[in-house]
C-alpha cells in the first residue's frame, strides 16, 4: 500500500468554515460588557448541534500526548448526530486533520495547524482525526455529547497519509 502526503495549513476561519467553526474571540459577532463592566464576554463562539436522541451535552478535558511531525494517518470518525467543540487548554499548537461530511472521500482529506488560543467545532458528520497535540502534551476542553446512543463512526483509510511540516 503506497502512502500519500499532506502539509497542514494554518488554521483560519475561511478555510476551516465547510468543517466546523474556529473558535476565537476575532471573528465573534456577539460581544457583550458584563459584570458590571469588568467582563467582556465573547458570546455563541460556535453553533453546537445536539441530538434529541438520547445523547446529553458532555463537558470533559482530553489529555492528548505529544506527537511530532511526520504524523502518519491511518483512520478517520465522525459524530453524525451532534457537533464536537476542542478549546486548547495550554501553549502549543495541534494537528487537525478533516474531510467533509457525507461518505468519506479520501482525496478531500485536509489538514490544519491550530494555534494556542484557537478553538474548533465540528459540523456533525464532519470525518476527523482523533485530537493530536504537537510538542507537548496538551489539554483541551471538550463540548460534546454522551449516553447510549451510537454516534461515533471510524473508518480504516484505503491509504495512510502522512502528515509533514
Amino acid at each position: 500500500m503506497t502512502q500519500s502526503f499532506l502539509k497542514p495549513e494554518p488554521l483560519t476561519h475561511e478555510a476551516f468554515s465547510p468543517f466546523g467553526d474556529l473558535i476565537s474571540t476575532k471573528h465573534c459577532n456577539d460581544i457583550r460588557l458584563i459584570n458590571e463592566g469588568h467582563t467582556v464576554r465573547f458570546n455563541n463562539l460556535a453553533n453546537l448541534a445536539l441530538s434529541a436522541t438520547g445523547l446529553m451535552p458532555c463537558l470533559s478535558i482530553f489529555r492528548s500526548e505529544a506527537w511530532q511531525l511526520p504524523h502518519t494517518v491511518r483512520a478517520l470518525e465522525r459524530h453524525p448526530l451532534t457537533s464536537q467543540a476542542f478549546i486548547p487548554l495550554g501553549r502549543s499548537p495541534y494537528l487537525i486533520v478533516v474531510a467533509p461530511a457525507g461518505p468519506l472521500l479520501e482525496h478531500r482529506i485536509q489538514a490544519f495547524i491550530g494555534q494556542p488560543g484557537q478553538g474548533i467545532n465540528y459540523h456533525p458528520g464532519t470525518w476527523h482525526h482523533y485530537n493530536v497535540a504537537l510538542e507537548t502534551a496538551g489539554d483541551f476542553l471538550v463540548v460534546d455529547a454522551d449516553g447510549d446512543t451510537p454516534n461515533c463512526d471510524e473508518i480504516t483509510l484505503n491509504q495512510p497519509i502522512e502528515i509533514r511540516p
